[in-house]
């Protein structure tokens, strides 16, 4: 099974370095405009090999995409310091004018899996160029709040003294400014996380969760400040989304891709729990949101709208 990801920086490298040391897939190509760069990553993953999986990891160019059952595509230029993602916008949507349709021509049956920021827009306009080439919206895939969820479990699993993989919350919306942590549905193991808290005496009161809320949601930018880039959270939630799609495991993640209709407001992209399946988004999970998540989420998915609005990708998808 062959992974084709395109861009070969640190956020491709890592998803590709995260495949190899989870064992997904059996074949990774790294395609990139700097081919000495997408050539010195594939060399060096190659090294990591022999304590890792057995996977064959090499550069190539589009051609080397045919048969490619996911590409991810995480070309596109970088987020700046104090940037926000939606700044990143027209920088990127350009890119996408030329690696989409180049990625199509030689692989187009694979799921594309968007990790370049701002994703659910990019996932947007990704999705509106692949129509073009008859590729339904279900095979685009934008990682979405897959890490912004990971964060919010993490802190509650911080707060709580529970292991992460037992705190079940997610966050949705844009992946950015406006995501929305739903709180109200929030549980540990199967009890809700307010009865969890008040029954051990735990805090969980409004400065701990804008505590909470303001970590998460800034996290990003505190990463950016310090060191430039986030890509080790992205790499790994990118390989476990083609875990799972090339697993067909019908996984629920936070992951995006365009809806005819989100709390009214229509044909837009961000993320909310979907189920992953061998041909992409299966499905969306129903949401059980409180009035002020409702609506928090219904100022998300507008921020969205106005910015593919803009771009003209505001028909049906």
């Amino acid at each position: 099974m062959k992974i084709g990801i395109v861009g070969a920086g640190l956020v491709g490298a890592t998803a590709a370095y995260a495949l190899v040391m989870v064992g997904v897939g059996r074949q990774v190509v790294l395609v990139d405009l700097d081919q000495k760069r997408a050539q010195a990553e594939a060399n060096d993953l190659r090294h990591a090999v022999p304590f890792a999986h057995a996977l064959e990891v090499r550069a190539g160019g589009y051609g080397d995409l045919a048969g490619s059952r996911i590409v991810i595509i995480a070309a596109g230029v970088g987020q700046r310091p104090g940037e926000t993602r939606l700044q990143l916008l027209e920088r990127n949507a350009a890119v996408f004018e030329k690696v989409v349709p180049s990625v199509l021509e030689h692989a187009p049956d694979a799921v594309l899996v968007i990790a370049t920021n701002p994703v659910d827009i990019m996932t947007q306009v990704t999705a509106t160029i692949a129509a073009k080439h008859g590729v339904p919206s279900t095979r685009v895939v934008g990682s979405g709040t897959t890490l912004d969820t990971a964060r919010f479990r993490t802190l509650l699993s911080q707060h709580t003294g529970v292991d992460a993989t037992h705190i079940h919350g997610y966050v949705v919306g844009e992946h950015g400014d406006s995501e929305v942590l739903l709180w109200s549905s929030t549980s540990v193991g199967n009890v809700p996380l307010a009865d969890f808290c008040a029954g051990r005496g735990i805090a969980l009161d409004e400065a701990v969760r804008n505590d909470i809320d303001h970590r998460v949601r800034n996290a990003a930018y505190a990463i950016i400040e310090g060191k430039r880039a986030t890509y080790y959270g992205i790499g790994s939630a990118l390989a476990r989304i083609c875990a799972n799609i090339l697993g067909d495991r019908k996984a629920v993640m936070t992951v995006c891709t365009p809806q005819a209709d989100v709390v009214g407001v229509p044909h837009v992209t961000v993320a909310l729990p979907r189920i992953l399946g061998g041909s992409g988004v299966l499905s969306t999970m129903p949401l059980a949101l409180s009035a002020d998540e409702e609506e928090a989420l219904r100022r998300s998915a507008q921020v969205i709208k106005a910015a593919t609005d803009d771009l003209g990708l505001g028909g049906p998808s």
